[in-house]
């Protein structure tokens, strides 16, 4: 299946960004999944030890009654035999100190959520399958990811679906808090022009632990996409975080945190 959101992580450069003041440093995530052979196995990717988050690619089909559909491109077929042997590249990943998790994205058509009801069973479905919940049917194994990518990149009309959004990683911090669980990652990868067209101000709602700003072409040649990965230690005061280009320090209004770019490579 192709996947239009495919072209805008495949070709990709890592930047490094961290708050300013704040001595942990930046990280660095890569996207993984849409590039089959060419990019190498997951656990070949983790060995490089260059990453601290992995972001399988993705997960395109779910919400609003659908059949969840994982797409991993060339990697496995969830027709067939199955994305269950991913499941020791994960926690391979995971034993090297690295966060593992899954990214929801894909075109218009494949995903929605009708209400908050079915937000919650989006949520549930993840917790269960993905996550540290159970299920018979995991799609990749019994390996317990560490949280879900919200790559959602398309118009969306009208408040009440952006809410349904923010609804999922809503129910899904809820979920681990009532598991005890001490950390479910939540991230957002919005595009570029600030407020993003379906994020819209979620960044105020403290459910996000990091940020992957989208730099793409919003035409047809995405050829030149890079993901630029933003480290936001409290998204509560980040309330929009606004980069104008790559060759310029990002910049924030009065209730942002302010961020600095560390450093860039492809």
């Amino acid at each position: 299946m192709a996947l239009k959101s495919a072209i805008i992580v495949t070709f990709f450069s890592l930047v490094s960004l961290a708050l300013a003041g704040d001595s942990s440093g930046g990280i660095i995530a890569i996207y993984w999944g849409q590039k089959g052979s060419y990019e190498g196995t997951l656990a070949e990717t983790c060995a490089t030890g260059n990453y601290d988050y992995v972001i399988m690619a993705f997960l395109p089909t779910f919400g609003n009654g659908q059949t969840p559909m994982i797409n991993l491109a060339g990697h496995c077929d969830p027709y067939r035999n199955g994305c269950t042997g991913l499941s020791s590249d994960i926690k391979y990943c995971q034993a090297k100190g690295m966060k593992v998790l899954l990214s929801l994205v894909g075109d218009a058509e494949s995903y929605s959520n009708a209400s908050t009801q079915d937000a919650c069973q989006v949520a549930r479905y993840l917790w269960n399958n993905f996550l540290w919940g159970r299920s018979l049917t995991r799609p990749l194994g019994p390996a317990v990811l560490d949280g879900i990518d919200f790559g959602i990149d398309y118009d969306i009309e009208g408040e009440s679906n952006k809410q349904y959004w923010r609804d999922i990683a809503k129910f899904l911090k809820e979920y681990g808090m009532a598991n005890q669980v001490q950390n479910v990652y939540i991230t957002v990868a919005p595009q570029c022009p600030f407020p993003d067209s379906w994020i819209g101000n979620s960044l105020t709602t403290g459910l996000f632990d990091f940020v992957c700003g989208q730099y793409a072409p919003l035409g047809k040649d995405s050829s030149s996409a890079i993901k630029v990965n933003l480290h936001v230690a409290s998204i509560k005061s980040a309330s929009t975080i606004i980069i104008s280009n790559i060759t310029d320090k990002a910049r924030s209004n009065e209730k942002s945190s302010k961020v600095n770019f560390e450093g860039i490579g492809t």
